[in-house]
C-alpha cells in the first residue's frame, strides 16, 4: 500500500482550480497529507526529490503540518509506529507553521503548536540549494534571536508535491555535521487557484 500511496503523488493533483469543489479540495489535500505518514523514510526521500522548488508566494498564511517520519528510527518499528501514531493525532502539539512571504526572494514564518494561536519559533524562508541533493528546496532558518539554541541549530526545506502540499526535511546541524532529524508535510486548507 505504501508504493501505492506514494504513486498518487507523482501526477498532477485533480482537486487544484475547481470553484465548486473548495471544500472537496481541502478535505482531499489534507487526507493525502494523513496518507504519508503511511510511507517509510526511503519512499519520502525519493518523493522528495522527485518533488518541485515551491515559489515563494505560493508558501503563504497558515499549513496544516504533520511530522511523518524519523530516519533514526527507521530500525526501530515498534517505536517509529508508536510516534506516527501520536503525530497524526489531535492531541499531538505541532499544529502546523504560518508562513509570510515578503517577496519572490524572501520572507519569514512561525510555528503553531498546541493551538493555532499559540506560535513558537520564528523563522526565514529563502530558496537555496537543498542539503538533500543537487537541486534547490524553500529554506527555513531558525538562527534568529529568541529562539533557544537547540532551535536555532535546526534547518528546515521544503518542497512541493503538488499545488497546495509540501514535503519537508528538518535537519539538525551539530558541530560536526548536518544531521537529517525527521520528515514533515504541510498542507494548505484552502482551495489552490491556478
Amino acid at each position: 500500500m505504501p508504493t501505492a500511496v506514494a504513486s498518487s503523488f507523482q501526477h498532477e493533483s485533480p482537486f487544484h482550480g475547481a470553484p465548486d469543489g473548495v471544500a472537496s479540495a481541502a478535505a482531499e489535500r489534507l487526507r493525502k497529507l494523513d496518507a504519508l505518514l503511511d510511507l517509510s523514510c526511503p519512499e519520502l526521500e525519493a518523493l522528495y526529490v522527485g518533488a518541485r522548488v515551491p515559489r515563494m508566494g505560493q508558501v503563504a498564511g497558515d499549513l496544516r503540518g504533520r511530522m511523518l517520519a524519523w530516519p533514526s528510527l527507521e530500525s526501530r518499528p515498534g517505536a517509529a509506529g508508536a510516534i506516527r501514531s501520536f503525530a497524526g493525532s489531535k492531541g499531538f502539539p505541532w499544529r502546523g507553521k504560518t508562513f509570510s512571504p515578503r517577496n519572490e526572494s524572501g520572507g519569514e514564518g512561525i510555528n503553531r503548536v498546541f493551538s493555532d494561536r499559540f506560535r513558537l519559533f520564528r523563522f526565514e524562508t529563502f530558496i537555496a540549494p537543498s542539503r538533500a541533493g543537487d537541486f534547490d528546496a524553500l529554506q527555513l532558518d531558525y538562527d534568529l534571536r529568541g529562539n533557544p539554541p537547540v532551535i536555532r541549530s535546526i534547518k528546515d526545506e521544503i518542497r512541493e508535491l503538488e499545488p497546495g502540499l509540501w514535503l519537508g526535511q528538518a535537519w539538525l546541524k551539530t558541530r560536526k555535521r548536518e544531521i537529517l532529524w525527521l520528515y514533515f508535510a504541510l498542507a494548505s486548507a484552502e482551495a489552490v487557484r491556478t
